[in-house]
This record gives C-alpha cells, sequence and structure tokens, in this order.
C-alpha cells in the first residue's frame, strides 16, 4: 500500500514540473525562516540609507525607516508561513474532530453539527476575523486562533461525508458490534482510511490561512509593525508605491508564489489519493 502511494506520488511529480518547482520553493522558504536568525541584519534595526534601491549591500533595497528589506522579507516569511502552518493544525484537528463525531455518531448529532457547520459558512468569514481581531490583543497567536476558528468547517464536511462511507465497511460495523467505544472505533478504523483526504485538504488551507493572514496584516488588523509579516510590508509599501514600488513587489511576489506552490502540491495529492 505505502510502496503504491509513494509509486504515485512520484509519477504525480513527474507529470506536474510546477509542482516539483512549487515543493522546492516551499522547502527554501521554510529553511530559510527556520534559520533567519543567522542572518546577520537586524530586520527592525533603522538607518539613515533610506530608500536604497536593491545592491549587493542590500539585495532587496532598504524601506522608509532605512531597515533592510531583505531581512524583513526573511522574518516576515517566518511569521506568515508559521501562522499558515499552526492555523492549519488547529483547523485540521477542529475539523477532523467534529467531522469523524458527525458522521460516524449520524442522527440528531450529525444534524446539529452540519447545522452549525452551515451557519458558520453562511456567516462573511473576512468580516468575522476583523471583528475578532479588534476585540483581542494584536499577535501571531491570536492571528492563529481566528484563522484556525474560522477555517475548519470545509475539513468538517470533507471528514464527515468520508466517515459516512466508511460506516458501513465490515471492519467498522465489526468494531460496532463487538462493543468497541466510539472514539476507539474512529480513532484505530476510521482516521487510517480517510488520512489521505484529510492531508490534501490541509495542505490547501495553509494556502487560505497565508493569504488569510496577509489580508488581515494588510489592512493593520493582523500582525502589527515592528513585527514584519508579508501583509504588514504590503500595507507600509502603499504609501509608497510611486517611489519605491520594490517595496509592495517583493512581498507580494513571494505571497504570491508561496500560495501557488501550496496549491500545486495539493493539486499532486488530490490525484495521487483520489479513487481511481
Amino acid at each position: 500500500m505505502k510502496e503504491n502511494i509513494w509509486k504515485n506520488i512520484k509519477l504525480g511529480f513527474r507529470t506536474n514540473k510546477l509542482a516539483i518547482a512549487g515543493v522546492v520553493l516551499i522547502l527554501l522558504l521554510a529553511l530559510i525562516s527556520l534559520l533567519a536568525p543567522l542572518y546577520p541584519v537586524d530586520p527592525d534595526a533603522i538607518s539613515v540609507d533610506r530608500w536604497a534601491l536593491p545592491s549587493l549591500a542590500h539585495p532587496f533595497g532598504t524601506d522608509d525607516m532605512g531597515r533592510d528589506y531583505l531581512a524583513r522579507c526573511i522574518y516576515g516569511g517566518r511569521a506568515s508561513l508559521l501562522v499558515g502552518f499552526l492555523s492549519m493544525i488547529l483547523s485540521t484537528l477542529l475539523g477532523i474532530i467534529i467531522g469523524s463525531i458527525s458522521g460516524f455518531v449520524g442522527g440528531v448529532v450529525d444534524a446539529v453539527l452540519m447545522r452549525l457547520v452551515d451557519a458558520l459558512m453562511s456567516l462573511p468569514t473576512f468580516l468575522i476575523m476583523m471583528v475578532m481581531n479588534a476585540y483581542l490583543e494584536p499577535g501571531i497567536q491570536n492571528v492563529v486562533l481566528i484563522i484556525g476558528f474560522l477555517t475548519w468547517m470545509n475539513i468538517a464536511r470533507i471528514v464527515r461525508g468520508e466517515t459516512i462511507s466508511l460506516n458501513e465497511r465490515e471492519y467498522v460495523v465489526y468494531a460496532k458490534i463487538s462493543g468497541q467505544k466510539t472514539i476507539s472505533t474512529i480513532i484505530h478504523h476510521v482516521l487510517p482510511n480517510i488520512m489521505p483526504t484529510i492531508i490534501v485538504a490541509a495542505t490547501m488551507n495553509i494556502a487560505n490561512a497565508i493569504l488569510m493572514e496577509s489580508a488581515l496584516s494588510f489592512f493593520g488588523l493582523g500582525i502589527r509593525p515592528p513585527t514584519a509579516s508579508w501583509g504588514s510590508m504590503l500595507s507600509n509599501a502603499q504609501a509608497y508605491i510611486e517611489r519605491a514600488p520594490y517595496l509592495a513587489a517583493f512581498p507580494g511576489l513571494l505571497i504570491l508564489l508561496t500560495v501557488i506552490s501550496f496549491n500545486y502540491l495539493g493539486e499532486v495529492l488530490r490525484k495521487v489519493f483520489e479513487p481511481k
């Protein structure tokens, strides 16, 4: 089974060169983010060398306060990727718990939980995010909580559907009639069989979380200065778009490439794990 999965993954990447480039970029950005403290320039260090164009001394130039823009892009990527991964973990855990219980138990529990999901999905997510963020202290942890608690519904619906399809399988039916506890049956018999689908959905959720964080920070409601994030850097750059367009170009390009890379990775995984 595992050999077939790896074979299909290799085949998927072999037929999609852009996905290979996307994975390389994701790994490169993750590595750079982890090693950010090794970069010898302080991203918050102010100097008189304002508006410096990209050069050997400052590969991405400097901003309106003379701060090295490459250093800020590196640390901004660290914040944006951290928000993306942590939000994905939170939303995936919530989606798995609610979706699996809803699909496995069924009946009134299923009806109530799915009405809750429908109600939350009908709300304007970004507006709710803005309202919640206005009442919370600014910081990465609250951005993660806001995005995580507002993006679990799709995963819950997917997990519920997959769980319902497994309810009539012999090993699940046997576990039920043998008196195995509900939680134990879900953990040992249901989740392992729907994990590929969860992995695909979680990968897509990372891209969505990065976009949401960037949008919140762009409007000044997410990660706020002096902490760098790609979204807050874009927000700061809009005031100087004519004088220094590179201030918007670099973080905007990094957001675009990162989101596209995760989407290509998710597409390959979807094709690998979808029923043949």
